[in-house]
């Protein structure tokens, strides 16, 4: 027999537990340094990034320590006369970033600070005949983009904007043979877009449409040896994808059906590592 090549390699003197207060601190002070390359860099998806930094600080009990007002008026300034809100300043509206601006300000019980209307008339504007959302007026096509759109809409209280039935038929028409679903019809099975399908298809109350166990399955295939998963067949584990992957398995109630324990291990050795073999 060949040597098993294992997908993670965890050093013996990887940390047990995952540390936390590193992990705020590096979340607190990320915002501060608007200087660094990196953080130049990733302005194209600033306001998804600072939604992903909320949420866990407000996880960890640590959301106190984020500036609220710069953070509030930073979104106001984000959204366009058309009322879709963008990245940052200056950049193009999308369906991704306004669902992360709405996200953002339902955590702080700020949606007022929005033009409301603005953003239900916007995400209204961006559904198809066919049921399917554009993410921008550019036009293209992708069922994160409808769940981008209900979900946004749910938040607001506003779901009745739009044609669900038609939204339904889209997405289920992304449904493949295995149970889980693509971008488009016929577009391979991926861990992301099954947490768009399955989270689109529980807001609008259509989960019974998919097959449980055979898309339960499916995800729980993605983990690997290590403990961690993957978004695809073949691909190494991801801390991304695992979030996909489990999120869909709570969703369709088969959360059971992978190891905690390995999982817990894998993440807690390798929380302050980035060890390069654990990628896509």
């Amino acid at each position: 027999m060949g040597t098993q090549v294992k997908d993670v390699i965890i050093k013996p003197d990887a940390p047990g537990a995952l540390l936390l207060d590193k992990h705020a601190d590096y979340i607190a002070a990320y915002g501060s340094k608007k200087d660094d390359y990196e953080y130049t860099l990733s302005e194209y998806l600033r306001m998804s990034g600072i939604y992903w930094g909320l949420t866990v600080m407000d996880l960890m009990g640590q959301l106190p320590r984020m500036n609220r007002q710069e953070i509030i008026d930073f979104i106001k300034a984000c959204q366009h006369e058309c009322g879709g809100i963008s990245a940052s300043i200056g950049h193009d509206p999308h369906l991704l970033y306004t669902l992360s601006a709405v996200q953002i300000l339902c955590l702080y019980d700020s949606v007022d600070a929005l033009d409301v209307d603005k953003v239900v008339e916007y995400i209204k504007g961006l559904q198809q005949e066919d049921g399917s959302f554009a993410g921008d007026k550019w036009g293209e096509i992708d069922t994160r983009f409808s769940f981008c759109a209900v979900a946004t809409l749910a938040l607001l209280g506003k779901m009745d904007t739009i044609n669900v039935d038609k939204a339904v038929e889209f997405v289920l028409s992304c449904m493949n043979f295995d149970g889980g679903f693509g971008c488009r019809p016929g577009s391979e099975s991926h861990a992301g877009q099954i947490y768009c399908c399955t989270g689109f298809l529980s807001l609008t109350g259509q989960l019974h449409q998919i097959n449980a166990d055979l898309l339960g399955w499916w995800l729980c295939e993605r983990q690997l040896p290590s403990g961690g998963l993957n978004g695809r067949p073949e691909k190494l584990p991801d801390v991304c994808y695992s979030w996909w992957v489990l999120a869909s398995l709570k969703i369709i109630g088969r959360i059971h059906w992978i190891d905690k324990a390995k999982l817990r291990t894998v993440y807690s050795g390798l929380s302050r590592r980035g060890d390069r073999r654990f990628r896509r």
